[in-house]
């Protein structure tokens, strides 16, 4: 189970931008996320490439939480809104749900789920 501090700290890294940080630091060697219903990306080392090619196709990417992140035993679960902005400067904002599987202090696992309309899918 992830301590409060951990899931503030995980949090704060992303709020501040550090997403490769946050990557490196929080998840394990064979984490594995989900866009939706999506196959999954596992990997730690295949996170942060992904991670690098949606931040190269973008200008800015901004994350901010919407309220607290809530706490169950190993599942956290948070609301966030993420702001990609493209090179031509048309910007795309995303509210998302993470669902997150952690053990101990580190991240196995995370869904994300949204509409993929709010991208222009």
């Amino acid at each position: 189970m992830p301590s409060r501090d951990v899931v503030e700290a995980f949090a704060q890294r992303l709020e501040a931008g550090d997403f490769i940080g946050a990557i490196e630091q929080f998840c394990t060697p064979d984490a594995a996320t989900y866009e939706n219903n999506g196959a999954p990306t596992i990997g730690r080392d295949k996170l942060v490439a992904k991670e690098r090619a949606v931040l190269a196709a973008s200008k800015e990417v901004r994350a901010v939480r919407i309220g607290p992140s809530l706490i169950d035993g190993d599942h956290v679960a948070t609301r966030w809104n993420f702001s990609f902005t493209n090179a031509e400067g048309v910007s795309r904002t995303l509210d998302e749900i993470a669902w997150q599987t952690w053990r101990g202090d580190k991240l196995v696992e995370e869904r994300f789920y949204y509409d993929p309309k709010q991208l222009g899918r």
